[in-house]
């Protein structure tokens, strides 16, 4: 089956996401940083927001484990844009030429609702989607397999197989992959274009 629509995660793909650009501002030093993100905003932290909690929800527990960090803690949320530096370089290019090929755009993220609104509002390339699912808006995280399916019946009922995801978490790309997907784990601009054409849709 001929693959005809392209997928796309977020996150370290579309958009430039660093947690660490930000804290990079708040530590004196690199190793303050990275046991602060190691230890106290974990990715299995960050993970509930994706969920579907709030930042108001998330933070009590943690600020009363690591109350020396209440400051840090609560940065994740009041500074979250700070983390950003546009887009992945390359990736609107080919976006944009999939879209002068008539090749519907897609996208899948592990997102906070919370934070949706604020990226819709910096990066208009992402009106360029024809559907975003929110994982914070469905109460579903990847690599689950539910939130794949209900990403096809948000596309229209594509068979998987036509249907490229680009991720650059193998986890995600491993379940895709399980469920039927062409995939792509995405490293950088260079490799997803020789992807595309190889897929026929560049």
């Amino acid at each position: 089956m001929t693959v005809r629509i392209t997928l796309f995660d977020l996150g370290r793909v579309v958009l430039d996401w660093e947690p660490s650009r930000l804290y990079s501002k708040i530590f004196d030093t690199v190793e303050e940083r990275d046991w602060f993100l190691e230890n106290v905003c974990t990715m299995a932290w960050h993970t509930r927001h994706d969920a579907g909690e709030t930042f108001a929800d998330t933070r009590p527990d943690l600020i009363d484990k690591f109350p020396q960090f209440e400051s840090q803690i609560r940065a994740w949320g009041d500074r979250w844009m700070e983390m950003f530096d546009g887009y992945v370089e390359g990736t609107p290019d080919l976006m944009n030429r999939l879209e002068q090929r008539n090749v519907p755009l897609y996208a899948l993220s592990n997102m906070s609702s919370e934070t949706w609104p604020w990226h819709q509002e910096a990066f208009p390339k992402l009106e360029m989607f024809k559907h975003v699912v929110v994982s914070g808006d469905v109460k579903l995280v990847k690599p689950d397999p539910a939130i794949y399916h209900l990403t096809l019946e948000r596309m229209g009922s594509p068979a998987p197989q036509e249907v490229v995801f680009i991720d650059d978490n193998a986890k995600n790309i491993d379940a895709a992959a399980d469920l039927g997907f062409a995939t792509h784990l995405f490293e950088n601009a260079a490799g997803l274009e020789r992807k595309l054409i190889d897929l026929g849709l560049l």
